[in-house]
């Protein structure tokens, strides 16, 4: 839901790379279990899986009243096209958002993004087509440099400051990605550059 997704994602951005707390972070088990070309293909094939309940088990929190809220809209959006265009409908919602996150080149960004392919470079951005149907999402270095500023514009923070990315490595294909990361026997789960937490930080968040 994408009320609690805001909640993991800020922690994201300011936590990242924090085992426990960026749920991010691929689990020890993802990491041990997905080791060679064939598991992370059915891996990347159910990313979104992983990617949506891994902090309902790593790190829950509890509901509130917002997604409450979001949660029962959902449902009545569900049964009402139950009702009137029945479950092909809806079977076709379903598996074309595990197609759209699994294999589908627009889905490369979910690896791209803090998967280590360049050895020291933790985060990395996109500059290909796919952005214009993306809302730059690619722009990913910009976009934690400034958390703010909507998809839509952050090209114009590359455009203005072109000095402070020029020296990254970036993509150009997402597509490239995937078959990286399923191919390269060297990249899986545990390429990620992680952090401990602060001791400030954990009583901060006890």
């Amino acid at each position: 839901m994408s009320v609690t997704f805001q909640k993991y994602h800020l922690e994201h951005h300011r936590y990242q790379g924090v085992d426990g707390i960026d749920m991010d972070i691929p689990s020890y088990t993802e990491g041990h279990v997905v080791s060679n070309t064939f598991c992370k293909m059915l891996w990347v094939l159910l990313q979104l899986f992983f990617y949506a309940f891994r902090p309902l088990v790593l790190n829950p929190k509890p509901p509130g009243l917002w997604e409450a809220s979001n949660f029962l809209v959902q449902l009545t959006f569900d049964a009402t096209l139950l009702y009137f265009c029945g479950w092909k409908s809806f079977a076709y919602l379903i598996l074309a958002t595990f197609l759209g996150g699994g294999m589908h080149p627009m889905a490369g960004h979910f690896i791209s993004e803090h998967y280590v392919f360049q050895k020291g470079q933790e985060t990395y951005s996109y500059y290909g087509p796919l952005n214009m149907l993306t809302w730059s999402v690619g722009y990913h270095n910009e976009h934690h440099d400034f958390p703010r500023i909507p998809g839509s514009k952050l090209h114009k923070v590359k455009k203005i400051a072109p000095e402070f990315y020029e020296g990254f490595s970036y993509y150009k294909s997402w597509s490239q990605v995937i078959y990286m990361y399923i191919m390269d026997r060297t990249v899986g789960p545990f390429s990620r550059i992680k952090r401990k937490p602060h001791s400030s930080r954990r009583e901060k968040k006890d």
